[in-house]
């Protein structure tokens, strides 16, 4: 008399079926999970790795950018010094009127 009905067993099958069917759709979405993170860290490391050579191409730019304009600089020294070796007059009456003209700017 314990006879079951194929009308209780199917909704029962069903019911594990859909079951099943989600436990297998929350470890698909661990899965993805862990697979989006893990490309995110590979993106922020290459990212970093990028950041890092675009820094150092920067500062050995600006390395460079100083070192022309330190060389600039003794070269505009060196003529300076030259020409007041070479005309000493005119280098003191050039630096007299700069002087003077420097005094009217900054008295107003």
């Amino acid at each position: 008399m314990a006879t079951t009905n194929k009308s209780e067993t199917a909704p029962r099958d069903a019911v594990k079926d859909i079951e099943r069917d989600i436990q297998a759709l929350r470890e698909d979405i661990a899965n993805l999970a862990s697979q989006l993170a893990a490309a995110g860290k590979e993106q922020a490391q290459a990212a970093k790795g990028a950041a890092y050579a675009k820094a150092e191409e920067l500062r050995r730019r600006g390395e460079d950018a100083v070192e022309r304009a330190r060389a600039n600089a003794e070269d505009v020294e060196a003529q300076i010094i030259d020409h007041v070796h070479e005309k000493p007059i005119t280098s003191l009456a050039i630096a007299a009127g700069v002087g003077f003209l420097t005094a009217l700017i900054l008295r107003r």
